[in-house]
């Protein structure tokens, strides 16, 4: 008789019985053996620009691939794609598209990355690997990028982040209760992911939603920047973006401006040179700004690229400061 089996993938180590998942819904254990049920059946497939994930310092301008397949192993009361995100494999519509085909549909709409991006790459981490492997295989044709909550154990978030070209990691709060209480998790696993992803050679930039009464405070916030600059880097980009009400949180109003602004002011009291804001809440609150003579490199609107003065080297055309980033 087969046995139950427990994945190693993310913290909770889900106990999995035979011809049962774990949280995630997609790691099915199939006699004996975990299997991802979601593997080369994406539910989702559209072309976005690169600044939607948001990634702002990777290839701006360009179009990304995006896709998910159903699942995650969070299940955050807040989550905008709660449809799929929460969904069981089979229910929702999905398209047969293995990897191959992804980076020959990512040629052929002109994109320059895939994103895994929607719900959680983690847990369709076989499929994300395999699709990243093609497109290094490209020769930088097609780069691999992933939206993730990084909810995830460090070797196998290693293996996925040494596959891809750039990582945005959606952290949620600088607080375990936050974690716990909304999302299903909890917040030092996520700490030692993003130190994780640092340690390889992916691209890396940090979003956090500012819910009010939850997790906006400027104490939350503050801690938020200075773990950034201390255990990551002050180039790493931090963004800030305002909560809408959605799912099982639409009893709350959305972010005021006033907290917005104080977190692009926290970020940049912690000395982090990439502090961004969304939605157009600060004038030039996207804008990308050389961090040495303060001069704007990258003009934005929404999610295109005005103007980017940035050449393929990297640097600042008046003051020759390397800007972090992928810019080629």
């Amino acid at each position: 008789m087969p046995s139950s089996v427990q994945c190693q993938l993310c913290p909770k180590g889900c106990e999995i019985a035979p011809g049962e998942s774990g949280e995630c819904r997609v790691r099915v254990n199939i006699d004996g053996s975990l299997r991802c049920v979601s593997y080369g059946r994406p539910c989702a497939i559209n072309i976005d620009p690169i600044e939607k994930k948001p990634f702002f310092h990777f290839l701006p301008g360009s179009k990304a691939l995006s896709l998910a397949t159903v699942g995650c192993n969070l299940h955050c009361s807040n989550c905008q794609n709660w449809e799929i995100s929460q969904q069981d494999p089979g229910v929702a519509e999905a398209y047969e598209a293995p990897p191959e085909k992804l980076i020959d549909l990512a040629k052929r709409q002109s994109c320059k990355s895939v994103c895994f991006t929607y719900t959680e790459p983690v847990v369709f981490i076989e499929y994300a690997m395999d699709t990243a492997k093609l497109a290094k295989a490209s020769g930088g044709e097609i780069r691999a990028t992933a939206v993730t909550a990084a909810y995830v154990n460090p070797k196998p978030f290693k293996e996925l982040c040494s596959c891809l070209d750039a990582v945005k990691i959606d952290f949620k709060a600088y607080s375990d209760k936050f974690y716990r209480e909304v999302c299903g998790g909890s917040l030092k696993p996520v700490l030692k992911a993003m130190e994780t992803a640092r340690e390889t050679k992916a691209h890396l930039e940090i979003v956090n939603l500012l819910i009010p009464s939850l997790n906006d405070s400027e104490k939350d916030v503050s801690a938020l920047a200075n773990w950034v600059k201390s255990n990551l880097g002050a180039e790493i980009p931090l963004h800030f973006i305002p909560f809408h009400p959605d799912y099982r949180m639409r009893e709350l109003p959305g972010t005021p401006a006033a907290t917005m602004k104080m977190a692009r002011e926290a970020g940049l009291a912690a000395d982090l040179h990439f502090v961004y804001v969304g939605g157009n809440f600060i004038e030039g609150g996207s804008d990308t700004f050389c961090p040495s003579c303060h001069k704007t490199l990258v003009k934005r609107s929404g999610f295109a690229v005005i103007a980017n003065e940035i050449g393929s080297a990297g640097k600042c055309p008046k003051c020759g400061a390397a800007i972090y980033g992928v810019w080629s």
